[in-house]
């Protein structure tokens, strides 16, 4: 039950830190939305990072395409929430919202990055 109650926390503090780096032009997702975003998709940024949102649940991040892949599930929620559950126990959630046509990952710490692609992922 304490590891739930932290967990909860966690989540709470990391939304909070990420909506206050929300802008007025920004519109949040609700879950259907944030579903058709990114389920089935690859999100990339502009540093050449990408984010990979398996239909499965399963995630996947790597920094270059020949360089480490952090794994793990992801659980979409309302309020553009994503929490990513890492093999290594680790987690962290944040928000994707549209600002204009333009989709932004908004970090828990309230870091925004413009996505510059987004294709089908091949399971």
């Amino acid at each position: 039950m304490r590891i739930v109650v932290i967990f909860v926390f966690t989540i709470l503090a990391g939304l909070a830190s990420a909506l206050g780096g929300l802008r007025d032009s920004d519109t949040r997702l609700e879950q259907r939305e944030l579903t058709g975003l990114l389920a089935g998709q690859v999100i990339e940024f502009f540093d050449g990072s990408k984010s990979t949102f398996l239909n499965s649940g399963r995630y996947r991040y790597t920094y270059t395409d020949d360089g480490p892949v952090w794994e793990g599930t992801y659980v979409l929620g309302d309020n553009s929430q994503v929490c990513i559950n890492f093999d290594n126990g680790s987690g962290r959630c944040d928000v994707f919202v549209k600002d204009g046509t333009r989709t932004i990952l908004i970090t828990a710490e309230g870091v925004r990055f413009p996505v510059r692609n987004i294709t089908v992922a091949a399971d």
